[in-house]
């Protein structure tokens, strides 16, 4: 086991962020998420204002105070990582800085979004970073909001500085990119870790080597997504398949509507399941339709998550 997986172990929840009824974030609600989370074991680690908590919907007080919160709510039962990846180098460090100032050590940084930077941009604004903080930083790579890969080359180089321990992958551009991530790494950091963040891909970037996943969906299936793991380590690939195909039935219903981010039917669906008040989405997320919620809500129905 790395260094990482010890600290942190294998399934990190993206924690949703609930809104009131004028969209003002709900820190009582919260915390509430928080203490469900971690009362019924559905996740090693908490991830604030990652894409499935919509940080780039959030403003950078929010974020803080969401980190601040989670710091308390946790008060130590579980490590909090910040998501701190802002549009500009900047606003990342300073993000950055006010997190580890309210109590994380360590942040995971989407690489900037919407401007597009080249592979030697990408270097340097995480180089900056890295050289302005002693907090440990995660890479984020997620393509299809970002626009660009982090490829593994980039990775290889960015590995080589101490406090850059590792990278979740999202890529659905390349399904076998978190091996890659393992070939380019092995001789410059053997500790660099490797976590999958795509649900949907648990079970393929398991036989790749990713040490564990990211996933909003353990804030429901946590359990089974740690069973999958313990069959797999156990040479019991038929059980893993089983339980991957119940968890793979719900995944799919997310995207109903071609949405890209999961989260119009992941809000209510972790609702239903915790009982905590969520709430819709903050605009421009619209709200799952009563047609669409059905079919999320039935799935949880036949795998026995709602009465």
């Amino acid at each position: 086991m790395k260094q990482f997986t010890r600290k942190f172990g294998r399934i990190i929840v993206p924690i949703l962020t609930p809104y009131d009824e004028h969209e003002n974030v709900a820190y009582d609600k919260y915390a509430e998420l928080i203490e469900y989370l971690i009362v019924n074991d559905m996740c090693d680690t908490l991830l604030v204002t990652g894409t499935t908590g919509e940080a780039s919907l959030l403003t950078a007080d929010e974020r803080v105070k969401l980190v601040e919160t989670a710091v308390q709510a946790s008060a130590g039962r579980k490590p909090v990582i910040a998501g701190t990846g802002c549009v500009s180098t900047r606003e990342t460090i300073e993000l950055t800085n006010r997190a580890v100032a309210k109590g994380v050590d360590t942040v995971m940084v989407v690489s900037p979004f919407y401007n597009k930077p080249t592979q030697q941009g990408q270097y340097e604004h995480f180089k900056a970073l890295a050289e302005s903080t002693d907090a440990d930083i995660m890479l984020y790579n997620i393509p299809i909001f970002t626009g660009v890969n982090l490829d593994p080359p980039t990775v290889r180089e960015l590995a080589k500085m101490k406090n850059i321990i590792g990278i979740k992958d999202e890529s659905g551009i390349n399904p076998t990119q978190v091996t890659e991530y393992f070939v380019q790494t092995a001789d410059v950091d053997p500790e660099f870790a490797v976590f999958n963040g795509d649900d949907i891909m648990l079970l393929p970037t398991i036989a790749q080597g990713a040490m564990g996943i990211v996933s909003g969906g353990s804030a429901i299936f946590g359990h089974e997504i740690r069973a999958i793991f313990d069959a797999y380590e156990a040479g019991d690939n038929a059980e893993a398949h089983r339980l991957y195909m119940m968890l793979y039935r719900f995944y799919r219903t997310l995207g109903q509507g071609g949405r890209t981010l999961p989260n119009a039917m992941l809000r209510p669906a972790v609702e239903a399941v915790s009982g905590v008040r969520i709430g819709p989405g903050r605009r421009p997320i619209t709200p799952a339709t009563p047609a669409e919620l059905e079919v999320t809500l039935g799935v949880l129905r036949a795998l026995g998550k709602l009465k």
